[in-house]
């Protein structure tokens, strides 16, 4: 879990625009100015250097982030061992369910989509890769969160809060607490409907030698097709024994 020191005034504008662009998708300078509160001059300045170094598109209507940052963000997560052995293993896991399957990692208190499958019967979601969500929001992150301490879990909440996403979502600690407890007992986790209505996951973190969570893995489909014993026992088994089998192939990688 990484920790923030204080950022540098001027990239820190930076980092700020580019988050309004995201999501702000296109838009003009004086839009950005006003809905940041920041001088017209300034956005302009900035959004030219992003220009210049190919990292916001001008499309004629305003400004829009570019695929810079999916080569420098393809590029990271393909020297990444994590990614490299648990790929495979995802798209196998696609293929069995016909479901979403998942990898996601956790950096700044935040789950991270890193890899995804569909599956044959698989619909159509929001996420992709790279989408930053609450850790307890989604099977995968509950599954990480348990790998932590509960001073850590604690310290991840106090900044990141417990945001109602669906009618569905966790939002007192008391309880999300009472289902880590039961991911660290059977050693997976669950999500019914708390990040996306109508959909349910089950998720089981990815551990190495010493104990760190490298990440999670996680089976995402349509409620009306996870019931019983296929939610309860058969992802559930599925997806412990795909978590087992990354950790075991990434000793010998």
């Amino acid at each position: 879990m990484a920790t923030q020191d204080a950022p540098v005034g001027s990239v820190q504008t930076t980092v700020t625009i580019i988050q309004a662009l995201r999501d702000l998708e296109s838009t003009g300078v004086s839009e950005l100015a006003d809905h940041l509160d920041l001088p017209t001059s300034t956005v302009f300045d900035h959004l030219r250097t992003l220009e210049t170094n190919g990292f916001v598109v001008s499309d004629g209507d305003g400004y829009r982030i570019g695929t810079r940052f999916l080569e420098i963000g393809g590029y990271a997560r393909k020297q990444d061992p994590v990614y490299k052995v648990a790929e495979p293993e995802i798209q196998k896991v696609a293929h069995q369910t016909g479901e979403h399957a998942n990898l996601v990692i956790e950096e700044f208190g935040k789950g991270v989509f890193y890899a995804k499958a569909e599956g044959e019967d698989a619909f159509q979601l929001d996420t992709h890769v790279g989408k930053q969500v609450h850790l307890s929001t989604t099977s995968a992150g509950k599954a990480i969160l348990a790998e932590f301490t509960d001073e850590e879990i604690h310290a991840i909440l106090d900044e990141h809060g417990l945001p109602e996403i669906t009618e569905h979502t966790i939002t007192d600690r008391d309880r999300l607490f009472e289902e880590i407890a039961e991911c660290r007992e059977r050693g997976f986790a669950t999500d019914d409907e708390e990040r996306i209505p109508g959909v349910r996951c089950v998720g089981a973190a990815i551990t190495d030698d010493d104990g760190d969570v490298l990440g999670a893995v996680s089976v995402s489909g349509p409620k009306s097709g996870m019931q019983d014993e296929r939610f309860h026992d058969a992802i559930p088994d599925l997806v412990l024994r795909t978590a087992n089998v990354i950790e075991v192939n990434m000793k010998y990688r």
